[in-house]
């Protein structure tokens, strides 16, 4: 039976919360120092320690080690972990998780994977927590990982590079297309590491599937917040007949609006989407005495739909609205981002339930953008988009 894992990250994620949390529900710590002893790393001490937050008991993890410049190279990094003796499925995810970090740097600082200075993800602390999040979730044989909505922090933070809002630039990039808000607690919540582990290895951001815990948890962060400052991880199989994607309950916004210009809904739209809306979109309609209007309707997610509400009533002339709770399905799906000639493309990856690619849809504004700047058609950079992500996928067909 497939194993999955739910990640919940209310409070932020960073790799040695996320290595904290996998201790915590069930990882022996035995189990991941005799692989990560055998890591060029002198010095390297792994300690995971029960501690408390706000009340909640997690895992707090401690890594030392010392901090050397060559694993500041991507390249470094790479071979360390080609050569280390680790399962195969935990090497993969591994080196997955270090290349999404080398390649977020990269696009941030202008220049290539392998000339990019990892900094503070290149330490011993961050080798050892992807590795060992990767031999993590092997012993617990989990196969599939999905992700809450993530929370950021905000305000500003110190880097080795100076003063940088957060999120994070690395952060932004590595977390492309998911779910994201700052839940106002103005410190970092997010660490590139921490995006990283999500990046390769969530299949979907969203709420909690339909699955039967089997383990639970926490691994702590090292500031006290306002909140529990705690990653959750849960363990279990996907509830038996029933769909991991659905039915998920939703919220259905509509208003019928017949003296509103035009031209204000794109701004209107834009507007309900950044308030939180999952979608939205404009119907016509006839409306009493043959009169010609537009319906707008707007999907939203239960509990996100006041500020929704508000957006509508600020930027439309309507004076009322219905609402309607709705259920709907959904396929996983994951955002990729592809190299092509004259920059970067994100490119949507939908799967089907067994897994297997079911859809690329390349993200429209990244392919203009490009087809501007290097004078192609549109048509082209987009299927040259589909094209590199289905190499990147092992996928030399087509979907």
């Amino acid at each position: 039976m497939t194993t999955i894992a739910f990640v919940d990250c209310f409070s932020g994620v960073s790799g040695d919360m996320m290595l904290g949390a996998l201790i915590d529900a069930g990882v022996p710590v035995e189990v991941l120092q005799e692989p990560l002893g055998k890591l060029p790393i002198h010095g390297l001490s792994l300690q995971a320690q029960r501690t408390e937050r706000l009340g909640i008991t997690a895992t707090h993890v401690k890594v030392t080690g010392e901090r050397s410049a060559v694993l500041h190279n991507y390249l470094s990094i790479r071979s360390i972990i080609e050569e280390a003796p680790l399962p195969p499925r935990a090497r993969t995810r591994a080196l997955g998780i270090f290349q999404r970090l080398a390649e977020a740097e990269a696009r941030v600082h202008g220049t290539d994977i392998t000339h990019v200075r990892l900094h503070e993800v290149g330490s011993a602390d961050t080798i050892v927590d992807v590795v060992g999040t990767a031999l993590g979730l092997e012993h617990l044989g989990i196969d599939k990982v999905y992700a809450s909505p993530v929370a950021t922090g905000m305000g500003m933070m110190r880097t080795d590079h100076g003063v940088y809002p957060i999120p994070g630039p690395a952060v932004l990039e590595l977390l492309k297309g998911a779910p994201l808000y700052s839940r106002g607690i103005p410190y970092e919540l997010v660490t590139p590491t921490g995006a990283a582990i999500l990046a390769e290895t969530a299949e979907r951001f969203g709420e909690l599937p339909m699955m039967h815990v089997r383990a639970t948890g926490y691994g702590a962060g090292t500031r006290e917040l306002e909140i529990p400052n705690v990653l959750r991880i849960m363990v279990g199989e996907p509830a038996e007949d029933e769909d991991l994607f659905g039915p998920v309950p939703a919220v259905l916004l509509e208003a019928n609006i017949d003296d509103m210009n035009p031209e204000l809904y794109e701004f209107a739209i834009e507007r309900l989407l950044e308030a939180g809306a999952q979608d939205a979109w404009v119907t016509p309609v006839v409306m009493k005495r043959g009169r010609p209007a537009a319906m707008l309707s707007i999907l939203t997610g239960p509990g996100e739909e006041h500020a929704v509400r508000d957006a509508l009533f600020a930027e439309t002339t309507t004076i009322g609205m219905r609402r309607r709770t709705i259920e709907k399905w959904t396929l996983p799906r994951e955002i990729m981002t592809v190299e092509l000639t004259g920059g970067s493309v994100a490119v949507k990856v939908a799967r089907g339930r067994d897994g297997t690619v079911v859809g690329l849809a390349p993200e429209y504004a990244d392919c203009a953008r490009v087809a501007r700047e290097t004078s192609r058609p549109l048509k082209d950079v987009y299927a040259e988009a589909q094209s590199a992500a289905r190499e990147r996928l092992g996928d030399p067909g087509s979907v």
